[in-house]
């Protein structure tokens, strides 16, 4: 598994991604997955030129600046003035609530996928903002920008009632890392619930044509346990038996094609997204299964 990966990664992948691989599965270094992240690095201390695929051209997005994050903190390397600044770059961007928008206008004039509507004035947004929270709770980075984004994380995530699994996801991320943990764990028992009654979680892959997908979603774009439980020790872990949490371990596990690399299972509207999206989800498939235990030879 894990040799035919490295072989779809060094044909098909960025630099960035490369660096990344080699991190976390070869014994490299941290230092050259900071290089090659720098290269993303935009002059407002936030991150741009297309880190995050579906968003295409040099301006900074409150998404680029949460993959950013999300590869630092992946190589232990999310703090110090670095941090500083990028949390600087969120309040300037961020909505009257004090949160993130989905998408800032400045994307306007460059590509972007069309399920990613660029608006004026757009309304904070749980999905750019709830990772970003958890995140640098999780790292204990005190910034004043955290004050008022938290609050909106906890009222949207107490307020979901009707949801889907995109933003399941970011509250159960919100909620790993949120420092209030008995009102997490009261808020994720009650999203656990939701998941289960929702059906938003493919519980036997053998039968998943029989699970619904969420309206805007690609055809077959369903979501599994272990989409929710990157980690074993993730909240969302306890919404799953071990019987479900293995079926869908397997299932992930098997979907590995005959390249080596994992599929995009999203909308894809452009060819290019697509060939950068492959290493960045075959680099994610194996650190889950690694992360529950599961071998990668």
């Amino acid at each position: 598994m894990l040799a035919r990966a490295e072989q779809f990664i060094w044909l098909t992948a960025r630099v960035l991604e490369q660096r990344r691989f080699a991190y976390h599965f070869l014994g490299a270094a941290a230092e050259p997955v900071e290089a090659a992240l720098a290269a993303y690095r935009t002059d407002d201390d936030g991150y741009g030129h297309a880190l995050e695929p579906d968003l295409r051209g040099p301006v900074s997005q409150p998404l680029h600046t949460a993959h950013a994050l999300r590869v630092l903190d992946a190589i232990g390397r999310c703090g110090g003035q670095r941090v500083e600044r990028v949390c600087r770059y969120l309040s300037e961007v961020s909505t009257p609530e004090g949160a993130l928008p989905a998408i800032h206008p400045s994307q306007r004039g460059y590509p972007y996928a069309p399920f990613v509507p660029v608006i004026d004035n757009p309304p904070s947004d749980l999905l750019a903002t709830g990772p970003v929270v958890g995140l640098l709770h999780r790292n204990q980075v005190w910034h004043a920008w955290l004050f008022r984004a938290t609050d909106y994380c906890w009222a949207a995530v107490e307020a979901l009632d009707k949801s889907h699994p995109y933003e399941i996801h970011a509250a159960v991320a919100f909620l790993d890392g949120a420092p209030d943990r008995s009102r997490a764990q009261a808020a994720a028992d009650r999203l656990g619930r939701l998941v289960r009654e929702q059906r938003l979680a493919v519980l036997d892959p053998r039968r998943r044509d029989s699970y619904p997908v969420a309206a805007g979603y690609a055809p077959g774009e369903h979501h599994y346990p272990h989409d929710y439980a990157r980690v074993p020790t993730s909240m969302a872990r306890s919404w799953f038996t071990d019987e479900e949490m293995q079926l869908s371990l397997d299932h992930l596990a098997g979907e590995q094609e005959e390249d080596g690399g994992w599929p995009v299972h999203w909308k894809q509207w452009a060819p290019g997204t697509a060939l950068e999206w492959r290493p960045i989800v075959t680099i994610e498939a194996l650190r889950t299964l690694r992360a529950h235990g599961r071998g990668l030879d």
